[in-house]
């Protein structure tokens, strides 16, 4: 009996200097700490033979173009120090965002169109490594009240092999523990502020049920003789919100809807230096409203759309 488990995973991420050419991560330096695991060993496009004899009966399919599908959540929280880069930062960089760091201060995370950058991932799957090469990926953030704030993350990449190799040591010290989505935790939804440095300033407080976000890249594996690569070839950012509003408050909501009203949209979480996320759309619209409900409270959500205002900048993650 083999007896391998699901939960003896190790998966280590790092940023290629060169496309599609493994930098070789190692345990000590590049491991995720990770829950929400998924992984699609080998997708391929088998090809039929479909051979026709004096008999029936069916024909091989032959393997064909192939490439490696994996998925992971990892919680989102600062890195404990100001301007230290947290541990998802390069998973995020794989995802089509690019880092500046600001010594001693924090870490701006916003959407790159040039110069994007890929990732390798070992997967550990308790004895047995799946490599993939040259990954780009997507990610959804996931800040809901009263659960723990979580990146979301999708990787196609280039199947680089499967061997029988014995799971690595792994040091995790980096990643940091959360703390849950709460009123104490975190601040109210902003409309109107205005970020810079780190800081948002002015905008009008909404009470409402957090806030969910997906970065909805455009990620395909394109296969070509003496080239096969994962390119990211679009972004779409949406999203959706719940806001607790008055009957006045929901006609003027209303009213911007159909006006097709752009607004800012900022919320921060955490309440210590070096733990604290802001995220910050400097242009997002609501669409789709609709009627919700909690505990027989009345709640009105919307669909959102996050928009670039001057260019790669329709989202902005702050660890600060």
């Amino acid at each position: 009996m083999a007896n391998r488990l699901i939960r003896k995973t190790a998966i280590l991420l790092k940023l290629e200097t060169t496309y599609g050419v493994d930098p070789v991560p190692t345990g000590a330096d590049n491991a995720q700490l990770v829950s929400n695991l998924s992984i699609n060993p080998l997708n391929a496009q088998n090809v039929p033979r479909d051979l026709i004899r004096a008999y029936l009966g069916s024909s091989e399919e032959l393997v064909g173009t192939s490439y490696v599908e994996m998925g992971f959540d990892v919680e989102l929280q600062g890195s404990g120090a100001l301007g230290v880069a947290p541990k998802w930062g390069a998973a995020l960089r794989a995802c089509g965002f690019g880092e500046v760091v600001t010594a001693d201060e924090r870490v701006d995370y916003t959407p790159v169109t040039d110069s994007l950058e890929s990732a390798t991932v070992y997967w550990y799957d308790d004895g047995v490594l799946h490599k993939g090469f040259g990954g780009r990926g997507s990610v959804e953030i996931a800040a809901g009240v009263g659960e723990r704030p979580v990146l979301k993350f999708k990787f196609i990449l280039l199947d680089g092999g499967v061997s029988a190799v014995s799971n690595p040591s792994t040091t995790l010290s980096a990643w940091k523990q959360p703390d849950v989505i709460t009123d104490s935790n975190t601040g109210d939804l902003l409309f109107g502020g205005t970020y810079s440095a780190g800081a948002i300033t002015g905008g009008t407080a909404w009470p409402s049920r957090g806030l969910s976000l997906n970065v909805a890249n455009a990620v395909n594996f394109t296969p070509l003789l003496g080239g096969e690569t994962v390119d990211l070839t679009q972004r779409d950012i949406t999203g959706s919100l719940q806001l607790d509003l008055t009957a006045a408050q929901e006609v003027s909501f209303m009213a911007a809807v159909k006006a097709n009203t752009l607004e800012t949209l900022s919320l921060i979480h955490g309440t210590a230096d070096g733990y604290k996320v802001l995220l910050h759309a400097p242009s997002f619209q609501m669409i789709n409203p609709s009627k919700q409900e909690i505990n027989g409270k009345r709640l009105i959500g919307y669909d959102i759309r996050c928009l670039p205002a001057s260019g790669n900048d329709e989202l902005r993650i702050v660890s600060l």
